[in-house]
Protein backbone atom coordinates (compact mmCIF):
# COMPACT_ATOMS: atom_id res chain seq x y z
CA UNK A 1 0.00 0.00 0.00
CA UNK A 2 1.17 3.59 -0.98
CA UNK A 3 2.02 5.97 1.37
CA UNK A 4 -1.01 8.43 2.56
CA UNK A 5 -0.81 12.13 2.06
CA UNK A 6 -0.88 12.85 6.06
CA UNK A 7 2.08 10.07 6.48
CA UNK A 8 3.77 12.38 3.75
CA UNK A 9 3.19 15.46 5.61
CA UNK A 10 4.27 13.83 8.94
CA UNK A 11 7.15 12.60 7.63
CA UNK A 12 7.99 15.76 5.91
CA UNK A 13 7.46 18.35 8.71
CA UNK A 14 9.61 15.76 11.33
CA UNK A 15 12.53 16.80 8.01
CA UNK A 16 12.17 20.64 8.65
CA UNK A 17 12.76 22.95 11.50
CA UNK A 18 10.31 24.07 13.51
CA UNK A 19 10.80 27.68 12.50
CA UNK A 20 10.98 26.06 8.89
CA UNK A 21 7.71 24.84 9.17
CA UNK A 22 5.93 27.85 11.02
CA UNK A 23 6.91 30.16 7.99
CA UNK A 24 5.53 27.21 5.72
CA UNK A 25 2.45 27.74 7.89
CA UNK A 26 2.21 31.33 7.70
CA UNK A 27 2.22 31.27 3.97
CA UNK A 28 -0.19 28.09 3.60
CA UNK A 29 -2.94 30.19 5.99
CA UNK A 30 -2.48 33.69 3.85
CA UNK A 31 -2.69 31.22 0.60
CA UNK A 32 -5.80 30.02 2.06
CA UNK A 33 -8.27 33.13 1.69
CA UNK A 34 -6.71 34.09 -1.70
CA UNK A 35 -7.42 30.84 -2.82
CA UNK A 36 -10.88 31.01 -1.73
CA UNK A 37 -11.24 34.20 -3.40
CA UNK A 38 -9.86 33.79 -6.87
CA UNK A 39 -9.74 30.36 -7.06
CA UNK A 40 -6.82 27.93 -8.19
CA UNK A 41 -6.73 29.08 -11.77
CA UNK A 42 -6.92 33.29 -11.22
CA UNK A 43 -4.53 33.15 -7.99
CA UNK A 44 -1.34 34.21 -8.88
CA UNK A 45 1.95 33.08 -7.12
CA UNK A 46 2.91 37.04 -7.01
CA UNK A 47 -0.60 37.41 -4.96
CA UNK A 48 -0.34 34.31 -2.82
CA UNK A 49 3.64 35.85 -2.04
CA UNK A 50 2.06 39.15 -1.69
CA UNK A 51 -0.47 38.16 0.92
CA UNK A 52 1.94 36.27 2.99
CA UNK A 53 4.24 39.17 3.00
CA UNK A 54 7.28 37.10 1.35
CA UNK A 55 8.99 37.11 -1.50
CA UNK A 56 8.25 34.49 -4.79
CA UNK A 57 11.79 32.75 -4.11
CA UNK A 58 10.86 32.39 -0.41
CA UNK A 59 7.51 30.82 -1.78
CA UNK A 60 9.42 28.26 -3.82
CA UNK A 61 11.70 27.89 -1.41
CA UNK A 62 9.13 26.28 1.15
CA UNK A 63 6.71 24.82 -1.85
CA UNK A 64 9.28 23.90 -4.63
CA UNK A 65 5.95 22.43 -6.61
CA UNK A 66 4.58 26.36 -6.49
CA UNK A 67 1.25 27.23 -7.18
CA UNK A 68 -0.13 23.41 -7.45
CA UNK A 69 1.75 22.21 -3.86
CA UNK A 70 0.49 25.52 -2.24
CA UNK A 71 -3.18 24.52 -3.15
CA UNK A 72 -2.61 21.21 -2.12
CA UNK A 73 -1.13 21.90 1.86
CA UNK A 74 -4.11 24.05 1.97
CA UNK A 75 -6.98 21.83 0.63
CA UNK A 76 -5.23 18.90 2.65
CA UNK A 77 -5.02 21.16 5.73
CA UNK A 78 -8.55 22.71 5.74
CA UNK A 79 -10.27 19.52 4.70
CA UNK A 80 -8.38 18.01 7.66
CA UNK A 81 -10.04 20.45 9.50
CA UNK A 82 -13.77 19.76 8.13
CA UNK A 83 -12.90 15.75 8.65
CA UNK A 84 -11.99 16.34 12.57
CA UNK A 85 -15.37 18.21 12.38
CA UNK A 86 -17.41 16.08 10.86
CA UNK A 87 -16.64 12.45 12.13
CA UNK A 88 -17.16 14.32 16.05
CA UNK A 89 -20.48 15.11 15.03
CA UNK A 90 -21.20 11.69 13.53
CA UNK A 91 -19.70 9.80 16.70
CA UNK A 92 -21.81 12.16 18.87
CA UNK A 93 -25.06 11.69 17.48
CA UNK A 94 -24.60 8.19 16.49
CA UNK A 95 -22.73 6.67 19.14
CA UNK A 96 -20.98 3.08 18.24
CA UNK A 97 -21.91 1.73 21.65
CA UNK A 98 -25.78 3.19 21.47
CA UNK A 99 -27.57 2.78 18.81
CA UNK A 100 -30.75 5.23 18.55
CA UNK A 101 -34.05 3.42 19.72
CA UNK A 102 -36.14 2.96 16.13
CA UNK A 103 -38.89 5.70 17.32
CA UNK A 104 -35.31 8.39 17.57
CA UNK A 105 -33.80 7.35 14.57
CA UNK A 106 -35.20 9.90 12.33
CA UNK A 107 -34.84 12.13 14.81
CA UNK A 108 -30.94 11.52 15.07
CA UNK A 109 -30.25 11.57 11.54
CA UNK A 110 -31.67 15.05 11.36
CA UNK A 111 -29.83 16.09 14.24
CA UNK A 112 -26.37 14.65 12.25
CA UNK A 113 -27.94 16.57 9.16
CA UNK A 114 -28.20 19.81 10.62
CA UNK A 115 -24.50 19.23 12.20
CA UNK A 116 -23.14 18.47 8.98
CA UNK A 117 -25.09 21.43 6.64
CA UNK A 118 -23.47 24.26 9.43
CA UNK A 119 -19.82 23.03 8.67
CA UNK A 120 -20.37 25.51 5.60
CA UNK A 121 -20.86 28.60 8.03
CA UNK A 122 -18.32 27.19 10.24
CA UNK A 123 -15.47 26.21 7.69
CA UNK A 124 -16.51 29.56 4.55
CA UNK A 125 -12.97 29.68 3.60
CA UNK A 126 -12.65 25.63 3.01
CA UNK A 127 -15.99 25.16 0.95
CA UNK A 128 -15.15 28.24 -0.91
CA UNK A 129 -12.09 25.83 -2.03
CA UNK A 130 -14.51 23.57 -2.83
CA UNK A 131 -16.64 25.68 -4.66
CA UNK A 132 -13.57 26.55 -6.91
CA UNK A 133 -12.18 22.85 -7.20
CA UNK A 134 -15.78 22.14 -8.46
CA UNK A 135 -15.45 24.56 -10.69
CA UNK A 136 -12.30 24.31 -11.74
CA UNK A 137 -12.09 20.92 -11.84
CA UNK A 138 -10.32 20.80 -15.50
CA UNK A 139 -7.70 22.89 -13.91
CA UNK A 140 -6.69 21.81 -10.56
CA UNK A 141 -3.73 19.32 -11.16
CA UNK A 142 -5.38 15.39 -10.58
CA UNK A 143 -2.99 15.04 -7.59
CA UNK A 144 -4.09 17.46 -5.79
CA UNK A 145 -8.31 16.59 -6.25
CA UNK A 146 -6.88 13.08 -4.90
CA UNK A 147 -5.26 14.77 -2.06
CA UNK A 148 -8.29 16.71 -0.97
CA UNK A 149 -10.65 13.18 -1.39
CA UNK A 150 -7.99 11.20 0.82
CA UNK A 151 -7.87 13.84 3.55
CA UNK A 152 -11.05 14.77 3.80
CA UNK A 153 -14.20 12.95 2.09
CA UNK A 154 -12.96 9.43 1.68
CA UNK A 155 -12.17 8.93 5.51
CA UNK A 156 -15.83 10.53 6.66
CA UNK A 157 -17.71 8.16 3.56
CA UNK A 158 -15.93 5.40 5.59
CA UNK A 159 -16.98 6.21 8.66
CA UNK A 160 -20.63 6.95 7.68
CA UNK A 161 -20.64 3.72 5.73
CA UNK A 162 -19.74 1.77 9.32
CA UNK A 163 -22.35 4.21 10.93
CA UNK A 164 -24.80 2.85 8.53
CA UNK A 165 -23.35 -1.23 8.69
CA UNK A 166 -24.10 -0.68 12.40
CA UNK A 167 -27.57 0.85 12.07
CA UNK A 168 -28.43 -2.12 9.64
CA UNK A 169 -26.81 -4.85 12.64
CA UNK A 170 -29.46 -3.17 15.43
CA UNK A 171 -31.86 -3.61 12.91
CA UNK A 172 -32.97 0.10 12.33
CA UNK A 173 -31.87 -0.03 8.36
CA UNK A 174 -31.88 -2.21 5.47
CA UNK A 175 -28.90 -0.81 3.23
CA UNK A 176 -29.79 -3.45 0.97
CA UNK A 177 -26.49 -5.44 0.65
CA UNK A 178 -24.54 -1.70 -0.41
CA UNK A 179 -23.60 0.33 3.15
CA UNK A 180 -21.15 2.49 0.93
CA UNK A 181 -24.05 3.79 -1.02
CA UNK A 182 -26.66 4.16 1.60
CA UNK A 183 -24.00 6.73 2.94
CA UNK A 184 -23.72 8.37 -0.13
CA UNK A 185 -27.61 8.62 -0.61
CA UNK A 186 -27.42 9.81 3.05
CA UNK A 187 -25.70 12.64 2.01
CA UNK A 188 -26.84 13.51 -1.39
CA UNK A 189 -30.64 13.57 0.45
CA UNK A 190 -29.24 16.09 3.17
CA UNK A 191 -26.71 18.03 1.51
CA UNK A 192 -27.13 18.43 -2.35
CA UNK A 193 -29.98 20.53 -2.90
CA UNK A 194 -28.94 23.04 -0.07
CA UNK A 195 -25.23 22.85 -1.66
CA UNK A 196 -26.61 24.04 -5.19
CA UNK A 197 -29.06 26.88 -3.67
CA UNK A 198 -26.38 28.44 -1.76
CA UNK A 199 -22.90 27.90 -3.61
CA UNK A 200 -21.44 26.17 -0.62
CA UNK A 201 -23.07 28.78 1.67
CA UNK A 202 -22.39 31.68 -0.30
CA UNK A 203 -26.38 32.77 -0.36
CA UNK A 204 -27.98 32.59 2.66
CA UNK A 205 -31.29 30.63 2.91
CA UNK A 206 -34.11 31.13 5.87
CA UNK A 207 -33.84 28.68 8.62
CA UNK A 208 -36.97 27.43 7.99
CA UNK A 209 -36.35 26.77 4.69
CA UNK A 210 -33.07 24.72 5.21
CA UNK A 211 -34.72 23.07 7.66
CA UNK A 212 -37.49 21.75 5.81
CA UNK A 213 -34.59 20.61 3.13
CA UNK A 214 -33.12 18.85 5.79
CA UNK A 215 -35.98 16.80 7.06
CA UNK A 216 -37.68 16.29 3.76
CA UNK A 217 -34.03 14.88 2.94
CA UNK A 218 -33.68 12.75 5.72
CA UNK A 219 -37.25 11.44 5.23
CA UNK A 220 -36.64 10.18 1.65
CA UNK A 221 -33.64 8.63 3.07
CA UNK A 222 -35.70 6.06 5.74
CA UNK A 223 -38.51 5.51 3.18
CA UNK A 224 -35.60 3.97 1.10
CA UNK A 225 -33.63 2.41 3.68
CA UNK A 226 -35.59 2.33 6.51
CA UNK A 227 -35.92 -1.71 7.81
CA UNK A 228 -39.16 -3.17 7.49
Amino acid sequence: MGETNEARQERAAGEVSPRKLRKRQDIASAACAVFGREGYARASVDALAAAAGVSTRTLYNHFPGGKAQLFQAVVTWTSGEVRDAQLARLRAVLDPERPPRPEDLERDLVSLARGFIRLMAEYATHFALVRHIHAEADHVPPEVRTAWQEAGSAPVGRALTEAMTRLADAGLLDPHGDAALAAHHFMALISHTIIQITHYGVLPLPAPEQDRLIRGGVAAFLRAYRAA
